[in-house]
């Protein structure tokens, strides 16, 4: 079996744990009521987040066995595929996020806001929160754009080898796997960082967000994979 194939089926099983997990942050009370509540929520947040670090660990392994296989990412619809930022989604979509819900939750509890009533949730984020979310997304934005740019410069390099000179083609596709490993690390770093800046219930939400997000997108390009052919 060929490296590709072996993530494509780490990756189905680990979609449908993924589910699983959060499935359970979706049942558990919210706000926490107790000690005990917190420290649950907690725990299956950090579970998640795990969970998103095993991935990328596989990921690795495939990324260093075929990084072009990796790159073009067998295991997705290709409506998922449109969207990627090398092999993966990019990370400030996540502070795209959390703007979002925050707005969202914002309006549907702003008349408790307003009588000073705190909602604990994704709507209450306090001026501080905001701050370090908008540095953090300042920061992201820099290591995309210098990842972006070592893909630029490794796709003028490798015109090298379509004009013929392959001499150095295995330095090429390391310094592709390089780049990929990159991405990957920033991806992974932005979600714990931003669960870091979070409550305990806010990071519940946050990773919920996240999730049902993800799985909108695999459903939506599952459906648009099997349309019937049209004619021209």
């Amino acid at each position: 079996m060929s490296s590709t194939s072996s993530f494509t089926r780490f990756y189905d099983t680990w979609f449908d744990q993924l589910n699983q997990l959060l499935e359970q942050l979706r049942t558990a009370p919210k706000p926490p009521s107790s000690q005990d509540d917190r420290s649950h929520l907690s725990s299956l947040a950090q579970k998640i987040v795990s969970h998103y670090a095993e991935f990328y660990r596989v990921k690795s392994m495939a990324i260093e066995s075929d990084v072009l296989s990796v790159f073009t990412a067998p295991w997705a619809s290709c409506f998922e595929r449109s969207l990627h930022w090398i092999a993966g989604w990019r990370p400030t979509t996540l502070f795209h996020l959390v703007y979002t819900e925050s707005s969202i939750l914002f309006e549907f509890h702003i008349a408790d806001i307003l009588k000073g009533r705190s909602t604990g949730d994704l709507g209450d984020l306090s001026p501080n929160q905001f701050r370090r979310v908008s540095e953090l997304q300042c920061e992201t934005v820099k290591e995309e754009n210098a990842i972006t740019g070592e893909l630029s410069e490794w796709q003028d390099s490798a015109n090298e080898v379509m004009l013929g000179s392959f001499t150095d083609l295995g330095d090429k596709v390391g310094r592709l796997v390089s780049v990929v490993k990159k991405a990957d690390d920033l991806r992974l770093r932005t979600i714990k960082r931003v669960v870091e800046l979070l409550t305990t219930q806010q990071a519940v939400e946050f990773l919920v967000a996240a999730g049902e997000l993800q799985f909108g997108v695999y459903g939506w390009g599952r459906k648009l994979d099997h349309r019937p052919c049209q004619s021209v």
